[in-house]
């Protein structure tokens, strides 16, 4: 099998991707029409992950190829063209003081993600805001770094944070984390908080007023980590469609932070989407990261696009966050995803969808309907 140069020695997952490819060049064994080398087809593909976190506040150099799974050169390796990397903030009580510390260390981390869209010598990155700033680095062969918000905590509860995360670069906001906050209610609820099952029943006022505000300023509205309710809430009142940037099908693992069936249903009725993720203990019931493999990650993929359609579902890890499994522990493993699509049948124009186009179209809608 030739490997194209830019990935110098063969990544991890060799043995699986000649697996994949033999089985292409058996008569009838695949899809004909399907190219049998997958690392050649993957390569080709503006592959986009949703959800990356980040060390905070400080980790390993991430341009060098260090313990983080998602570097600059990890990113090369696996053929990872964009990333979306994630100023994440826990949940903690909610006073002016912990709100303010909130918004502050989001907006720190806004700031370490435009250092790192700086690039270094040999890995030319960029900050990309719109989906055709995305586009126009794939094609200039620059990697592209897209900043996000985790947990509307971010903002407290004054509305007015919302436009100073979005002129950071911030292109979406997941609601929530673990634990309630004045937007809304949480999938998993923080006891050690004194929090009850329910606080706002969905979203709050101040939450739909949130919503409104995030479709003013074109970032899309992330309800994973939300509660059932607050994702209802959410897809009803948004203008644009919501998403979800890290999550799995409830039906093959019953955890609170994956999405029931009537849930998946309503992303395809409001045009939206579920980006399926790499968390182990999301794939299969209580299971380790070594327990899990790229097979159950694309059962999910699967079920999914089974149940609502190939455009309203697309790829996640979680890395540097909880993600990563067997066969897909970091971003140099991104070819054996696509390897094991390949082999069910995913033909290229699918692949296109599932590893970034369906969240470009997304970015589209947000920025057409942002006053």
């Amino acid at each position: 099998m030739h490997y194209p140069s830019a990935y110098g020695a063969a990544p991890p997952g060799l043995a699986f991707l000649l697996d994949v490819a033999a089985q292409a060049a058996k008569p009838g064994g695949m899809n004909d029409a399907l190219p049998i080398d997958p690392l050649a087809l993957h390569q080709g593909l503006l592959t986009i992950d949703t959800h990356i976190d980040i060390p905070w506040p400080t980790g390993p150099d991430p341009f060098l190829d260090g313990t983080r799974k998602v570097d600059l050169p990890k990113m090369r390796r696996g053929g990872l063209s964009a990333g979306c990397f994630v100023a994440y903030v826990p949940q903690t009580a909610r006073t002016p003081a912990s709100e303010l510390a909130a918004y502050e260390r989001a907006t720190a981390m806004l700031a370490a993600i435009h250092r790192l869209a700086a690039g270094a010598p040999g890995l030319p990155a960029r900050l990309t805001v719109t989906a055709d700033e995305v586009v126009r680095a794939r094609q200039d062969g620059v990697l592209a770094i897209i900043p996000v918000v985790e947990n509307g905590f971010a903002i407290g509860t004054d509305l007015a944070r919302l436009a100073r995360l979005r002129a950071l670069g911030a292109r979406y906001l997941t609601l929530t984390h673990n634990g309630h906050n004045a937007l809304a209610d949480s999938a998993i609820p923080r006891a050690d908080l004194g929090e009850r099952a329910a606080e706002h029943g969905g979203l709050s006022a101040f939450g739909r007023a949130a919503v409104a505000e995030l479709n003013r300023l074109g970032m899309l509205v992330d309800v994973a980590h939300v509660s059932r309710a607050t994702m209802l809430d959410a897809a009803e009142v948004s203008r644009t469609p919501v998403f979800s940037s890290h999550s799995c099908v409830a039906a093959l693992c019953p955890h609170p932070r994956n999405m029931e069936n009537a849930q998946l249903d309503v992303l395809a009725e409001v045009d939206g989407l579920i980006q399926i993720t790499a968390v182990s203990a999301f794939l299969k019931p209580h299971a380790r990261p070594e327990q899990v493999t790229v097979a159950d990650f694309a059962d999910h993929i699967d079920y999914a696009v089974n149940r609502i359609g190939i455009r309203h579902v697309g790829i996640s890890s979680d890395f540097d966050g909880g993600g990563g499994f067997s066969g897909w522990n970091d971003a140099g493993d991104c070819p054996n995803i696509t390897a094991e699509l390949i082999r069910r049948g995913y033909d290229r124009a699918a692949l296109d969808l599932l590893w970034g186009g369906n969240f470009l179209r997304l970015l589209r809608v947000a920025e057409a309907h942002a006053a």
